[in-house]
């Protein structure tokens, strides 16, 4: 476990939590400021209902098991005097409806992150799914959706904070207190695009209820306080995945029709020092038009576009959004200049040009071909062209009294073919290049000193959580960690990384292939894009029923069978004589019909979303 994390269940009140390293929360804090949404709550399960009491609270939320009416009423002493709570709780997730019932999803353990702007930040360690109606009959399909539900509360991480509100940037937070001060709630005032839990938590449909309704962000979060020439600051990263568009790598590519991209993110790098804050925002996402990658056992799919579809309309909606919300973008494209990759940038490169918007320019930067070699130090060609731009943009500054300094004006928007590894990398040295001037404004480096040179152990500290990032990012999106973190952690390419490159990739191979499809419906299930029927499985056909055809079992029964057959051929015969060598013949032809056989019908042996298949697939 890293040692900015601490263990921290539900057992005590926020102010009682035992925090051996990081940065505890300063009591005044803890006393002067009332948390948005609660932080320790008693639960209460009898036969008609759900009862949530926060400790000290003046109110409780019910949520009724059978009439499924969900309401806030004053805490009576005489309404729990009877009763011994169920539970300790950290949070309330939301509710979701699935076959046999209604559940509660509740968080019951939390881990400790770091303090951010005076407000504790968590990382979800534990949650628990409680059905409305306890014996309700078991079905099949119940099980496999409850299953899903699970694989999607597991996946690494989820944050949340009680006061602070980690779905918005801190110059956003600015703007929704300007434009919105009557908002109340952390959930009411969320950046609705990375809140993961708000289908679940909308399910209540009670309004008086936001001060329960805790927001989870999945991403990555890193607070660190560290020291240079004496002065001593924190320096944080923050990265958001947008529910939108949101999967997995090869299932989710592209652009939809409303201009959301696939693996959208944003990170914000932030500096707390000496009553200022400022903050400094990337984004990442795929190529902003409709093109899919399905995989089909290829070791390396071939990226093509999607027939038939509006692509200059996603790519004008996406840039669009874009410039809304960041302002200026300047879209720095890393794929392959040659290839089928080739094809993806000529269409970008067109598509932006066709757009004619002034606030939106073009960056392509051939990664694999400039850094060919381990010349990974070429990376700065890049930078120095981003330079001017980057000044342009600035950061956004603030005093902790409100006086604004200065707003950032524009993002870099990244993306290379999955947008994880190379991406990951050219953020970093923007984030890094962002940092010594942020850092050489407040005072903390002297002019012309560089952040990289002003300390080795912050220099440990910047390349080891860039590199935890990528790893995260990539781990949510491709289901391993990412590649080329080498070069983030150290400085360099190393052999050794590119070995363990290699490990990941074949994991990634057989991930995309065999156990994505799965993954696919977990989220798709979670963010209420499917909508479960009470009819599946009976009157309507269940969407989990799989059909496959004969080759999915006569190809692979085929090969085990010669293989087995070849090896005993080989491995056990009496004398070498023209028999034996014609039955190895004979089962080697077998191996490679079969083998031949499964890459030519690739499509039917993956493992597909059953929720919601891709178009472009069909059942056999």
């Amino acid at each position: 476990m890293p040692s900015w994390l601490n263990w921290c269940n539900c057992e005590g009140a926020l102010p009682h939590a035992t925090f051996e390293v990081g940065r505890p929360p300063p009591p005044e804090i803890m006393d002067s400021r009332e948390n948005a949404v609660y932080d320790d709550m008693n639960l209460y399960i009898t036969p008609e209902s759900f009862i949530i009491e926060p400790n000290g609270g003046a109110e409780v939320l019910v949520v009724g098991r059978h009439d499924k009416v969900t309401r806030v009423q004053p805490a009576s002493g005489g309404q729990l005097a009877n009763l011994r709570p169920t539970r300790r709780i950290c949070g309330v997730l939301g509710t979701i409806h699935l076959l046999s019932c209604d559940y509660l999803l509740v968080a019951t353990h939390r881990l400790f992150v770091g303090v951010l702007n005076g407000a504790v930040v968590w990382r979800l360690a534990g949650y628990d799914i409680i059905p409305y109606i306890p014996n309700a009959i078991q079905r099949k399909e119940n099980e496999t959706y409850l299953r899903l539900l699970r694989q999607t509360l597991d996946t690494k991480f989820f944050y949340f904070s009680y006061r602070y509100d980690l779905t918005n940037s801190l110059q956003r937070q600015r703007q929704v207190a300007q434009s919105r001060p009557e908002v109340s709630g952390l959930l009411q005032s969320a950046e609705q695009r990375f809140v993961w839990n708000g289908y679940v938590l909308r399910q209540f449909n009670c309004d008086k209820m936001e001060k329960f309704q805790l927001p989870l962000v999945l991403g990555f979060v890193s607070i660190n306080q560290v020291e240079i020439n004496g002065q001593t600051f924190f320096w944080s990263i923050i990265t958001r995945r947008s529910v939108q568009r949101a999967g997995t790598r090869l299932f989710c590519r592209g652009s939809d029709d409303k201009g959301h991209v696939a693996n959208f993110v944003e990170t914000e790098q932030i500096v707390e020092f000496n009553g200022q804050l400022t903050g400094f925002v990337q984004t990442r996402g795929s190529m902003p038009f409709h093109w899919h990658q399905l995989p089909n056992l290829r070791y390396k799919p071939r990226p093509v576009l999607v027939p038939g579809k509006d692509h200059l309309a996603a790519c004008s909606l996406h840039f669009k959004e874009q410039v809304g919300l960041y302002g200026n973008n300047v879209a720095v494209n890393l794929v392959d200049h040659k290839g089928a990759e080739g094809e993806l940038e000529a269409t970008y490169a067109r598509l932006v040009r066709e757009i004619g918007n002034p606030q939106v320019r073009y960056e392509s930067f051939d990664f694999h071909s400039e850094c060919r070699k381990m010349r990974w130090d070429r990376l700065n060609i890049l930078i120095d062209r981003l330079a001017h731009e980057q000044d342009q943009f600035g950061v956004y500054h603030v005093f902790d009294d409100g006086k604004l300094v200065s707003t950032q004006t524009g993002v870099f928007r990244t993306n290379c073919i999955d947008c994880l590894d190379r991406t990951n990398v050219v953020q970093s040295m923007l984030a890094r290049r962002s940092l010594t001037a942020v850092l050489q404004k407040l005072g903390v480096l002297h002019v012309g000193q560089r952040v990289e040179h002003a300390s080795a152990i912050f220099e440990s500290i910047f390349k080891g959580v860039w590199a935890d990032n990528a790893d995260l990012v990539s781990l949510q999106y491709s289901g391993t960690c990412a590649l080329k973190t080498d070069f983030t952690r150290t400085g360099k390419r190393t052999k050794a990384g590119a070995m363990q490159d290699g490990k990941n990739s074949l994991m990634r191979y057989y991930l995309n292939n065999f156990a994505d499809g799965q993954r696919q419906d977990s989220i798709d299930l979670f963010l209420g894009k499917h909508l479960v029927n009470d009819n599946e499985g009976g009157a309507v056909p269940s969407p989990l029923d799989s059909k496959r055809g004969w080759r999915f079992f006569t190809f692979p029964s085929v090969l085990l069978i010669a293989v087995a057959m070849f090896m005993i051929t080989m491995t056990y015969p009496a004398e070498f004589n023209t028999e034996n060598l014609l039955f190895m013949l004979f089962w080697g032809a077998m191996i490679a019909v079969s083998a031949t056989g499964i890459l030519h019908y690739g499509i039917e042996f993956v493992q597909w979303p059953r929720l919601f298949p891709p178009i472009s697939f069909r059942d056999p």
